[in-house]
Protein backbone atom coordinates (compact mmCIF):
# COMPACT_ATOMS: atom_id res chain seq x y z
CA UNK A 1 0.00 0.00 0.00
CA UNK A 2 1.21 3.52 -1.00
CA UNK A 3 2.35 5.63 1.96
CA UNK A 4 0.99 8.97 0.75
CA UNK A 5 -2.46 9.67 -1.46
CA UNK A 6 -0.25 10.91 -4.00
CA UNK A 7 3.04 10.93 -6.05
CA UNK A 8 3.31 14.54 -6.15
CA UNK A 9 1.14 17.36 -5.07
CA UNK A 10 1.32 20.79 -6.77
CA UNK A 11 0.25 23.81 -5.53
CA UNK A 12 -1.20 26.30 -8.29
CA UNK A 13 -2.33 26.13 -11.55
CA UNK A 14 -0.01 28.60 -13.31
CA UNK A 15 2.21 28.32 -15.95
CA UNK A 16 4.78 26.32 -13.81
CA UNK A 17 2.50 24.51 -12.05
CA UNK A 18 0.61 23.03 -15.47
CA UNK A 19 4.06 22.04 -17.05
CA UNK A 20 5.02 19.95 -13.78
CA UNK A 21 1.75 18.23 -13.65
CA UNK A 22 1.37 17.41 -17.39
CA UNK A 23 5.00 15.80 -17.20
CA UNK A 24 4.16 13.97 -14.30
CA UNK A 25 1.30 12.42 -15.33
CA UNK A 26 2.79 11.48 -18.85
CA UNK A 27 5.31 9.98 -16.94
CA UNK A 28 3.25 7.59 -14.75
CA UNK A 29 3.14 9.63 -11.29
CA UNK A 30 0.00 9.97 -9.51
CA UNK A 31 -1.02 13.96 -9.66
CA UNK A 32 -2.91 16.34 -7.49
CA UNK A 33 -2.87 20.12 -8.89
CA UNK A 34 -4.68 22.53 -6.59
CA UNK A 35 -5.22 25.66 -7.12
CA UNK A 36 -7.26 28.58 -5.16
CA UNK A 37 -9.02 30.62 -8.10
CA UNK A 38 -11.65 28.73 -9.94
CA UNK A 39 -9.62 28.74 -12.89
CA UNK A 40 -6.35 27.13 -14.13
CA UNK A 41 -4.25 29.25 -16.40
CA UNK A 42 -2.58 31.42 -13.59
CA UNK A 43 -2.23 35.35 -13.28
CA UNK A 44 -0.52 35.56 -17.29
CA UNK A 45 -3.49 34.24 -18.95
CA UNK A 46 -6.66 36.52 -17.47
CA UNK A 47 -4.12 39.20 -16.01
CA UNK A 48 -0.60 39.06 -17.37
CA UNK A 49 0.62 38.47 -20.58
CA UNK A 50 -2.34 37.55 -22.57
CA UNK A 51 -4.92 40.41 -21.73
CA UNK A 52 -2.22 42.72 -21.69
CA UNK A 53 -0.67 41.69 -25.34
CA UNK A 54 -4.26 41.23 -26.66
CA UNK A 55 -4.78 45.30 -25.22
CA UNK A 56 -1.54 46.30 -26.73
CA UNK A 57 -2.14 44.90 -30.56
CA UNK A 58 -5.92 46.36 -30.32
CA UNK A 59 -3.96 50.01 -28.90
CA UNK A 60 -1.45 49.48 -31.78
CA UNK A 61 -4.01 49.02 -34.40
CA UNK A 62 -5.76 52.14 -33.06
CA UNK A 63 -2.30 54.00 -33.33
CA UNK A 64 -1.73 52.26 -37.01
CA UNK A 65 -5.21 53.83 -38.48
CA UNK A 66 -5.18 57.23 -37.00
CA UNK A 67 -1.57 57.03 -38.74
CA UNK A 68 -3.01 56.68 -42.03
CA UNK A 69 -1.50 59.81 -44.01
CA UNK A 70 1.91 58.39 -42.75
CA UNK A 71 1.94 55.77 -45.23
CA UNK A 72 0.08 57.72 -48.30
CA UNK A 73 -3.36 57.36 -47.05
CA UNK A 74 -6.21 59.41 -46.56
CA UNK A 75 -6.27 60.93 -43.16
CA UNK A 76 -9.62 60.09 -41.24
CA UNK A 77 -11.51 60.94 -38.00
CA UNK A 78 -12.24 58.08 -36.04
CA UNK A 79 -14.42 57.38 -33.19
CA UNK A 80 -13.98 57.12 -29.27
CA UNK A 81 -13.07 53.74 -28.36
CA UNK A 82 -15.65 52.04 -27.08
CA UNK A 83 -13.76 50.00 -24.02
CA UNK A 84 -16.19 47.60 -23.67
CA UNK A 85 -15.87 46.02 -26.78
CA UNK A 86 -12.06 45.98 -26.23
CA UNK A 87 -12.83 44.21 -22.72
CA UNK A 88 -14.95 41.60 -25.12
CA UNK A 89 -11.96 41.13 -27.39
CA UNK A 90 -10.13 40.27 -24.73
CA UNK A 91 -11.77 37.99 -22.73
CA UNK A 92 -12.54 35.79 -25.77
CA UNK A 93 -8.85 35.46 -26.15
CA UNK A 94 -8.61 34.56 -22.79
CA UNK A 95 -11.60 32.02 -23.20
CA UNK A 96 -9.60 30.53 -26.19
CA UNK A 97 -6.52 29.87 -24.55
CA UNK A 98 -8.35 28.88 -21.49
CA UNK A 99 -9.25 25.52 -23.41
CA UNK A 100 -5.71 24.34 -23.47
CA UNK A 101 -5.68 24.85 -19.35
CA UNK A 102 -9.20 23.17 -18.90
CA UNK A 103 -9.93 21.01 -16.18
CA UNK A 104 -11.34 17.98 -18.77
CA UNK A 105 -7.36 18.34 -20.40
CA UNK A 106 -5.66 17.47 -17.26
CA UNK A 107 -8.05 15.07 -16.30
CA UNK A 108 -7.52 13.10 -19.83
CA UNK A 109 -3.81 13.69 -18.91
CA UNK A 110 -4.62 11.65 -15.28
CA UNK A 111 -4.28 14.80 -13.04
CA UNK A 112 -6.61 15.36 -10.52
CA UNK A 113 -7.53 18.67 -10.04
CA UNK A 114 -9.23 20.63 -6.73
CA UNK A 115 -10.09 24.21 -6.39
CA UNK A 116 -9.66 25.90 -2.94
CA UNK A 117 -6.90 27.30 -0.80
CA UNK A 118 -3.84 24.82 0.27
CA UNK A 119 -1.52 25.31 3.78
CA UNK A 120 0.90 22.86 4.74
CA UNK A 121 -0.20 20.64 7.78
CA UNK A 122 3.17 19.37 7.61
CA UNK A 123 6.27 18.28 5.24
CA UNK A 124 3.95 15.74 2.82
CA UNK A 125 0.58 16.92 3.81
CA UNK A 126 -1.47 19.72 3.17
CA UNK A 127 -5.75 20.41 3.63
CA UNK A 128 -7.88 22.70 1.48
CA UNK A 129 -11.16 22.86 2.95
CA UNK A 130 -13.09 20.25 4.26
CA UNK A 131 -9.97 17.54 2.66
CA UNK A 132 -6.25 16.80 3.76
CA UNK A 133 -3.85 14.74 1.42
CA UNK A 134 -0.19 14.17 1.29
CA UNK A 135 1.89 13.31 -1.02
CA UNK A 136 5.68 12.26 -1.60
CA UNK A 137 6.49 15.46 -3.25
CA UNK A 138 5.12 19.15 -2.96
CA UNK A 139 5.44 21.66 -6.11
CA UNK A 140 4.86 25.53 -4.38
CA UNK A 141 3.93 27.03 -7.78
CA UNK A 142 1.82 29.83 -6.71
CA UNK A 143 3.01 32.80 -8.65
CA UNK A 144 3.00 36.43 -7.54
CA UNK A 145 0.79 38.92 -7.11
CA UNK A 146 0.92 42.76 -7.42
CA UNK A 147 3.64 44.73 -5.17
CA UNK A 148 1.75 47.51 -3.37
CA UNK A 149 3.94 50.21 -2.05
CA UNK A 150 3.57 51.86 1.14
CA UNK A 151 1.85 55.36 0.29
CA UNK A 152 0.37 57.33 2.59
CA UNK A 153 -3.32 57.28 1.68
CA UNK A 154 -3.54 54.53 -1.32
CA UNK A 155 -5.51 52.34 1.05
CA UNK A 156 -8.17 54.57 0.78
CA UNK A 157 -8.25 54.97 -2.73
CA UNK A 158 -10.18 52.95 -5.36
CA UNK A 159 -6.85 51.81 -7.25
CA UNK A 160 -5.63 49.72 -9.99
CA UNK A 161 -3.89 46.65 -10.74
CA UNK A 162 -3.05 44.77 -13.65
CA UNK A 163 -6.04 42.38 -11.89
CA UNK A 164 -9.02 44.71 -12.89
CA UNK A 165 -7.61 46.87 -15.17
CA UNK A 166 -8.30 45.26 -18.15
CA UNK A 167 -12.09 44.62 -17.44
CA UNK A 168 -12.63 48.34 -16.91
CA UNK A 169 -16.30 49.38 -18.26
CA UNK A 170 -14.84 52.81 -20.02
CA UNK A 171 -11.68 53.88 -21.25
CA UNK A 172 -10.45 56.36 -18.43
CA UNK A 173 -10.06 59.86 -19.65
CA UNK A 174 -7.08 60.35 -17.16
CA UNK A 175 -4.74 57.83 -15.92
CA UNK A 176 -1.71 58.04 -13.70
CA UNK A 177 0.62 55.25 -13.52
CA UNK A 178 3.25 55.10 -10.82
CA UNK A 179 6.36 52.80 -12.02
CA UNK A 180 7.82 52.22 -15.39
CA UNK A 181 9.03 48.85 -15.66
CA UNK A 182 7.74 46.61 -17.96
CA UNK A 183 3.78 46.45 -17.08
CA UNK A 184 3.99 50.35 -16.50
CA UNK A 185 5.45 51.28 -19.54
CA UNK A 186 3.42 48.94 -21.78
CA UNK A 187 0.39 50.10 -20.16
CA UNK A 188 1.25 53.70 -20.65
CA UNK A 189 1.70 53.46 -24.59
CA UNK A 190 -1.18 51.23 -24.74
CA UNK A 191 -3.58 53.46 -22.87
CA UNK A 192 -1.87 56.64 -24.69
CA UNK A 193 -2.74 55.20 -27.85
CA UNK A 194 -6.22 54.34 -26.82
CA UNK A 195 -7.26 58.07 -26.16
CA UNK A 196 -6.22 58.20 -22.23
CA UNK A 197 -4.09 61.09 -21.19
CA UNK A 198 -1.23 59.39 -19.25
CA UNK A 199 1.17 60.08 -17.12
CA UNK A 200 3.96 58.09 -15.48
CA UNK A 201 5.61 58.70 -12.11
CA UNK A 202 9.12 56.70 -11.63
CA UNK A 203 10.97 56.32 -8.05
CA UNK A 204 13.98 55.69 -10.36
CA UNK A 205 15.89 57.69 -12.76
CA UNK A 206 14.98 55.73 -15.61
CA UNK A 207 12.13 53.88 -17.14
CA UNK A 208 13.05 50.01 -17.21
CA UNK A 209 15.57 50.32 -14.72
CA UNK A 210 16.91 47.12 -15.54
CA UNK A 211 17.88 47.23 -18.69
CA UNK A 212 20.77 49.51 -20.06
CA UNK A 213 20.02 53.58 -20.38
CA UNK A 214 20.36 53.87 -23.41
CA UNK A 215 18.21 51.55 -24.55
CA UNK A 216 15.44 52.10 -22.24
CA UNK A 217 15.67 55.85 -23.51
CA UNK A 218 14.93 54.55 -27.05
CA UNK A 219 11.39 53.47 -25.49
CA UNK A 220 10.78 56.76 -23.27
CA UNK A 221 11.23 59.13 -26.72
CA UNK A 222 8.83 57.17 -28.27
CA UNK A 223 6.37 57.32 -24.98
CA UNK A 224 7.20 61.09 -25.23
CA UNK A 225 6.21 61.73 -28.73
CA UNK A 226 3.08 59.84 -28.35
CA UNK A 227 1.77 62.18 -25.92
CA UNK A 228 2.97 59.95 -22.45
CA UNK A 229 4.54 62.12 -19.80
CA UNK A 230 7.02 60.65 -17.74
CA UNK A 231 8.39 62.02 -14.31
CA UNK A 232 11.85 60.32 -13.34
CA UNK A 233 13.21 61.08 -10.12
CA UNK A 234 9.58 60.96 -8.61
CA UNK A 235 9.10 59.97 -5.45
CA UNK A 236 5.35 59.76 -4.84
CA UNK A 237 4.10 61.20 -1.19
CA UNK A 238 0.69 60.65 -0.93
CA UNK A 239 -2.52 59.96 -2.49
CA UNK A 240 -6.29 61.13 -1.96
CA UNK A 241 -9.48 61.41 -3.32
CA UNK A 242 -11.32 64.68 -4.39
CA UNK A 243 -14.89 64.71 -6.69
CA UNK A 244 -14.43 61.41 -8.18
CA UNK A 245 -11.06 61.46 -9.17
CA UNK A 246 -7.60 60.50 -7.57
CA UNK A 247 -4.83 63.41 -6.56
CA UNK A 248 -1.18 61.71 -6.20
CA UNK A 249 1.33 64.36 -4.89
CA UNK A 250 4.99 63.50 -5.43
CA UNK A 251 8.36 65.02 -5.03
CA UNK A 252 11.46 65.45 -7.73
CA UNK A 253 14.91 66.78 -6.19
CA UNK A 254 12.81 68.40 -3.16
CA UNK A 255 10.09 69.91 -5.09
CA UNK A 256 6.68 69.20 -4.29
CA UNK A 257 3.99 68.13 -7.11
CA UNK A 258 0.80 67.30 -7.65
CA UNK A 259 -1.20 65.40 -10.40
CA UNK A 260 -4.92 64.40 -10.80
CA UNK A 261 -6.61 61.90 -12.50
CA UNK A 262 -9.70 59.69 -13.28
CA UNK A 263 -7.42 56.66 -12.20
CA UNK A 264 -4.83 55.55 -10.69
CA UNK A 265 -2.74 52.58 -11.72
CA UNK A 266 -0.13 51.01 -9.06
CA UNK A 267 2.93 48.78 -11.56
CA UNK A 268 5.87 48.76 -8.94
CA UNK A 269 6.82 45.38 -9.45
CA UNK A 270 5.58 42.36 -7.48
CA UNK A 271 5.33 39.77 -4.67
CA UNK A 272 5.20 36.12 -4.06
CA UNK A 273 2.03 34.64 -3.25
CA UNK A 274 2.62 32.79 0.10
CA UNK A 275 0.34 33.93 2.19
CA UNK A 276 -2.01 31.22 3.95
CA UNK A 277 0.36 28.61 3.02
CA UNK A 278 1.51 28.00 6.33
CA UNK A 279 5.32 27.17 5.13
CA UNK A 280 6.74 27.04 8.43
CA UNK A 281 4.62 23.84 9.05
CA UNK A 282 6.42 22.46 6.31
CA UNK A 283 10.08 23.73 7.25
CA UNK A 284 10.16 26.15 4.10
CA UNK A 285 11.97 28.97 4.01
CA UNK A 286 10.87 31.83 2.58
CA UNK A 287 12.07 35.82 2.22
CA UNK A 288 10.38 39.00 0.83
CA UNK A 289 12.00 37.91 -2.86
CA UNK A 290 9.83 34.50 -2.57
CA UNK A 291 9.84 30.99 -1.46
CA UNK A 292 14.53 29.93 -1.06
CA UNK A 293 15.28 26.94 -3.43
CA UNK A 294 18.61 25.66 -3.87
CA UNK A 295 19.89 25.21 -8.25
CA UNK A 296 17.79 21.94 -8.44
CA UNK A 297 14.51 24.28 -7.38
CA UNK A 298 14.59 22.20 -3.95
CA UNK A 299 13.32 24.28 -0.84
CA UNK A 300 14.82 23.91 2.93
CA UNK A 301 12.79 20.57 2.52
CA UNK A 302 14.77 18.29 -0.20
CA UNK A 303 11.45 15.93 -1.47
CA UNK A 304 9.48 20.16 -1.81
CA UNK A 305 10.13 21.90 -4.63
CA UNK A 306 9.40 25.77 -5.93
CA UNK A 307 9.23 26.76 -9.56
CA UNK A 308 8.08 30.17 -11.16
CA UNK A 309 7.15 33.53 -9.81
CA UNK A 310 6.84 32.12 -6.08
CA UNK A 311 10.55 32.11 -5.88
CA UNK A 312 11.29 35.65 -6.66
CA UNK A 313 13.94 34.87 -9.47
CA UNK A 314 12.52 35.63 -13.11
CA UNK A 315 9.72 36.66 -13.14
CA UNK A 316 8.87 35.44 -16.79
CA UNK A 317 5.97 32.70 -17.69
CA UNK A 318 8.38 31.17 -20.79
CA UNK A 319 10.74 30.91 -17.11
CA UNK A 320 8.22 29.47 -15.09
CA UNK A 321 7.44 26.55 -17.78
CA UNK A 322 11.26 26.08 -18.58
CA UNK A 323 11.25 25.26 -14.00
CA UNK A 324 8.86 23.34 -14.28
CA UNK A 325 11.03 21.20 -16.50
CA UNK A 326 13.42 21.38 -14.40
CA UNK A 327 11.02 19.87 -11.16
CA UNK A 328 10.10 16.87 -13.52
CA UNK A 329 13.74 16.02 -14.21
CA UNK A 330 14.65 15.84 -10.71
CA UNK A 331 11.20 14.15 -9.15
CA UNK A 332 10.16 11.59 -11.75
CA UNK A 333 13.88 10.75 -13.11
CA UNK A 334 15.57 11.44 -10.11
CA UNK A 335 18.14 13.24 -12.15
CA UNK A 336 20.10 16.21 -10.45
CA UNK A 337 19.23 18.68 -12.88
CA UNK A 338 19.97 22.40 -12.62
CA UNK A 339 18.81 25.83 -13.43
CA UNK A 340 20.81 27.36 -16.21
CA UNK A 341 19.50 31.03 -16.61
CA UNK A 342 22.57 32.09 -18.74
CA UNK A 343 20.68 32.89 -21.77
CA UNK A 344 17.70 33.59 -20.67
CA UNK A 345 15.51 35.91 -23.13
CA UNK A 346 13.14 38.53 -22.21
CA UNK A 347 10.59 41.36 -23.81
CA UNK A 348 8.93 44.39 -22.94
CA UNK A 349 6.17 44.65 -25.38
CA UNK A 350 6.42 48.51 -26.01
CA UNK A 351 6.77 50.00 -29.64
CA UNK A 352 9.68 49.86 -30.07
CA UNK A 353 10.24 46.59 -28.18
CA UNK A 354 12.84 45.67 -26.39
CA UNK A 355 14.31 42.60 -26.35
CA UNK A 356 17.50 40.76 -24.22
CA UNK A 357 19.18 37.74 -23.97
CA UNK A 358 22.39 37.48 -21.94
CA UNK A 359 24.27 40.40 -20.07
CA UNK A 360 23.71 44.00 -20.96
CA UNK A 361 26.03 46.63 -19.48
CA UNK A 362 24.55 46.95 -16.46
CA UNK A 363 25.09 43.20 -15.70
CA UNK A 364 28.52 43.18 -17.04
CA UNK A 365 29.65 45.78 -15.10
CA UNK A 366 28.18 44.47 -11.55
CA UNK A 367 29.74 40.80 -13.01
CA UNK A 368 33.22 42.58 -13.63
CA UNK A 369 33.14 41.58 -16.85
CA UNK A 370 35.14 43.36 -19.28
CA UNK A 371 33.59 43.73 -22.75
CA UNK A 372 33.37 45.93 -26.05
CA UNK A 373 29.93 46.75 -27.52
CA UNK A 374 29.27 46.94 -31.26
CA UNK A 375 26.03 48.01 -32.48
CA UNK A 376 23.64 48.14 -35.50
CA UNK A 377 20.96 50.84 -36.26
CA UNK A 378 17.75 49.81 -37.66
CA UNK A 379 18.09 53.06 -40.14
CA UNK A 380 20.06 50.67 -42.01
CA UNK A 381 17.28 48.06 -42.11
CA UNK A 382 15.31 48.47 -45.45
CA UNK A 383 12.69 46.40 -44.11
CA UNK A 384 12.16 48.74 -41.23
CA UNK A 385 12.39 51.57 -43.15
CA UNK A 386 9.72 50.59 -45.32
CA UNK A 387 7.47 49.95 -42.56
CA UNK A 388 7.99 53.11 -40.79
CA UNK A 389 10.02 52.00 -37.98
CA UNK A 390 13.58 52.92 -38.34
CA UNK A 391 13.83 53.84 -34.22
CA UNK A 392 16.22 51.42 -32.47
CA UNK A 393 19.17 49.41 -32.93
CA UNK A 394 20.67 46.27 -31.46
CA UNK A 395 23.28 46.01 -29.09
CA UNK A 396 25.85 42.92 -29.07
CA UNK A 397 28.38 42.95 -25.85
CA UNK A 398 31.73 40.86 -26.65
CA UNK A 399 34.12 39.17 -24.73
CA UNK A 400 37.88 39.93 -25.70
CA UNK A 401 38.20 36.82 -28.05
CA UNK A 402 35.04 37.70 -29.38
CA UNK A 403 32.23 35.96 -27.84
CA UNK A 404 28.88 37.01 -26.98
CA UNK A 405 27.84 37.95 -24.13
CA UNK A 406 24.93 39.12 -24.24
CA UNK A 407 22.73 40.63 -27.03
CA UNK A 408 20.19 43.89 -26.67
CA UNK A 409 17.42 44.75 -29.31
CA UNK A 410 15.36 47.64 -29.14
CA UNK A 411 13.60 48.17 -32.63
CA UNK A 412 10.59 46.85 -34.50
CA UNK A 413 10.08 43.19 -33.70
CA UNK A 414 12.46 43.09 -31.12
CA UNK A 415 11.31 39.95 -29.28
CA UNK A 416 10.85 37.48 -32.72
CA UNK A 417 14.51 39.04 -33.73
CA UNK A 418 15.73 38.11 -30.84
CA UNK A 419 14.65 34.63 -31.30
CA UNK A 420 17.71 34.31 -34.12
CA UNK A 421 20.14 34.78 -30.88
CA UNK A 422 18.19 32.36 -28.86
CA UNK A 423 19.12 29.65 -31.17
CA UNK A 424 22.41 30.69 -31.87
CA UNK A 425 23.41 31.56 -28.28
CA UNK A 426 21.96 27.96 -26.93
CA UNK A 427 23.32 25.89 -29.48
CA UNK A 428 26.99 27.65 -29.42
CA UNK A 429 26.69 28.79 -32.93
CA UNK A 430 29.55 30.99 -33.91
CA UNK A 431 29.00 34.49 -35.22
CA UNK A 432 31.10 33.49 -38.70
CA UNK A 433 28.04 30.75 -39.35
CA UNK A 434 25.23 33.72 -38.42
CA UNK A 435 27.35 36.30 -40.78
CA UNK A 436 27.45 33.55 -43.74
CA UNK A 437 23.97 32.15 -43.34
CA UNK A 438 21.12 33.47 -45.95
CA UNK A 439 18.51 35.85 -44.45
CA UNK A 440 15.38 36.10 -46.55
CA UNK A 441 15.25 39.67 -48.11
CA UNK A 442 13.55 42.53 -47.10
CA UNK A 443 13.71 41.29 -43.30
CA UNK A 444 14.12 43.00 -40.07
CA UNK A 445 15.76 39.63 -39.20
CA UNK A 446 18.57 40.40 -41.44
CA UNK A 447 20.28 43.11 -38.94
CA UNK A 448 21.29 40.04 -37.03
CA UNK A 449 23.34 38.75 -39.95
CA UNK A 450 24.56 42.93 -40.68
CA UNK A 451 25.70 42.89 -37.17
CA UNK A 452 27.50 40.01 -36.88
CA UNK A 453 29.22 40.79 -40.65
CA UNK A 454 30.40 43.83 -39.25
CA UNK A 455 32.24 41.83 -36.24
CA UNK A 456 33.64 39.81 -39.07
CA UNK A 457 34.29 42.22 -41.50
CA UNK A 458 36.72 44.14 -38.82
CA UNK A 459 39.07 41.38 -39.36
CA UNK A 460 38.47 40.05 -42.80
CA UNK A 461 38.89 44.02 -44.34
CA UNK A 462 41.78 44.67 -42.46
CA UNK A 463 45.12 46.00 -43.79
CA UNK A 464 47.12 43.46 -43.21
CA UNK A 465 44.42 41.28 -44.97
CA UNK A 466 44.83 43.53 -48.00
CA UNK A 467 48.74 43.79 -47.91
CA UNK A 468 48.83 40.19 -47.80
CA UNK A 469 46.73 40.08 -50.86
CA UNK A 470 48.73 42.81 -52.67
CA UNK A 471 52.07 40.50 -51.95
CA UNK A 472 50.84 37.40 -53.09
CA UNK A 473 48.40 38.54 -56.13
CA UNK A 474 49.34 42.07 -57.33
CA UNK A 475 46.41 43.76 -56.25
CA UNK A 476 46.74 47.62 -57.21
CA UNK A 477 43.96 48.97 -54.72
CA UNK A 478 41.31 51.40 -54.66
CA UNK A 479 39.65 52.53 -58.57
CA UNK A 480 38.37 55.47 -57.07
CA UNK A 481 38.83 57.86 -54.59
CA UNK A 482 36.50 61.00 -53.54
CA UNK A 483 37.98 64.65 -52.98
Amino acid sequence: MARYDFDIGILGGGAAGLTVASGAAQLGMKVLLLEKEMLLGGDCLHYGCVPSKTLIKTASVYHEMRRASDFGLPSFNLPPVDFRQVGSRIQSVIDAIQVHDSVDRFCQLGVQVDFGQASFVDSHTVEYGPKRVSAQFWVIATGSHSSIPVIPGLDGVDFLTNRDLFSLEALPKSLIIIGAGPIGCEMAQAFSRLGTDVTVLQRNCQVLSLEDGDMASVVQTTLQSEGVTVHLCAQTIKVSDKNNSIVVRYEIDGAEYSLEAEKLLVATGRSPSIEGLHLENAGVESDHKGVLVDHRLRTTQKHIFAAGDVTGRYQFTHAAGYEGGIVVSNVAFRLPRKVDYTWLPWCTYTEPELASIGLNEKAAKQAGREYSVLEESFTENDRAQAEGASVGRIKILLTKKGKPLGVQIVGPHAGEVLSEWVAILNGKTGLSTLASAIHPYPTVSEINKRVAGSILSQKIFSEPVRKTLRFFFGYQGKACKLD
